[in-house]
């Protein structure tokens, strides 16, 4: 059981590194825009066939939420992937890679300032590890340079994405409780509804890139894998060895998208890319065993129970 939930949870990973990849590609043969309003569109049709049984079910409570539900669709989905995808556009596949693993520490510290988690001192070193990595990263090797401002656009757009993306994530403790086809289905329309805006001024502005072939190929990868497929099965994965254990495996998308934009992109691998990666990774890993220790402990040594 657990190694096939290793395996559901390694393609997970593998999907959404693989959209660092997807991003670079579509440069010049599909705008960002049109890309992230025809990503949701196809995640829309494909869902609903599954989710109609539930949306049935569930539709007194997605309507009393559905303000809620439409906000975190709308920047969690929508809001991130058109960040994403425009930071794609300045900025190399590896350093988006590397970047996305500032998501976990964003999440950490909201979690702490909003619901006054407690904090130990090692996810407080974990936490100043990765960041220092994002710097790394964000400042192509020599931190002095932020001081000055000099910071790559694309570098700047993604560091605003990660916040988004967790802004995202620390929401859905609030969400209502139904049927997870229910929820990706609502938070797939919400951001699709969301997106048409910004088609819309892509287009007034002369930005707009109809997709063409290979626009067209990473369109479908980006609605088939990362949205649609990569959220299946992370869900069974959570279901076979719990969510905790299952959130490790987001680590690894970092790395994936390393290697990813290495072997099909070409691109230069520095050393101040590797440096970045453990600290990122280090630090994810030190405040992640710190949490899962001190939940332990407070539960009197048993197991920590998925959320």
């Amino acid at each position: 059981m657990h190694r096939n939930a290793y395996v559901l949870l390694c393609l997970t990973t593998l999907f959404w590194g693989g959209n660092v990849v997807a991003g670079r590609l579509a440069v010049g043969h599909a705008s960002p825009m049109i890309l992230t309003t025809l990503r949701w569109v196809i995640g829309v049709v494909i869902l609903y066939a599954f989710a109609l049984p539930h949306l049935r079910r569930d539709w007194p409570e997605i309507k009393r939420n559905l303000p809620l539900l439409a906000a975190l669709g709308a920047f969690g989905f929508t809001g991130f992937n058109a960040v994403f995808y425009s930071a794609a556009q300045f900025t190399s596949a590896i350093n988006i890679a590397i970047e996305q693993g500032a998501i976990p520490m964003v999440i950490f510290i909201a979690n702490f300032v909003l619901f006054r988690m407690q904090v130990t001192g090692l996810q407080m070193v974990g936490f100043l590890l990765s960041l220092f990595g994002v710097v790394l990263v964000a400042s192509h090797g020599e931190p002095a340079r932020l001081l000055e401002l000099d910071m790559n656009f694309g570098d700047a757009l993604m560091l605003g994405a990660v916040l988004l993306y967790a802004g995202y994530t620390v929401g859905l403790r609030l969400k209502p409780n139904i049927h997870w086809l229910s929820l990706m289905f609502v938070l797939s329309l919400a951001a699709f509804f969301a997106s048409l805006p910004l088609l819309a001024w892509e287009v007034g502005t002369g930005r707009f890139i109809a997709p063409d072939t290979q626009g067209l190929m990473v369109l479908f990868y980006a609605a088939l894998f990362p949205s649609v497929l990569a959220q299946i099965l992370y869900i069974r994965g959570n279901e076979l060895i719990g969510g905790n254990r299952a959130g490790l495996f987001i680590n690894l998308v970092p790395i994936f998208g390393t290697l990813l934009s290495i072997a099909i992109l070409g691109e230069a691998f520095y050393l101040y890319h590797g440096v970045a990666l453990l600290l990122v990774l280090g630090g994810i890993w030190i405040a992640e065993h710190s949490g899962r220790r001190q939940a332990a402990l407070a539960a009197g040594g048993g197991a920590n129970p998925a959320p």
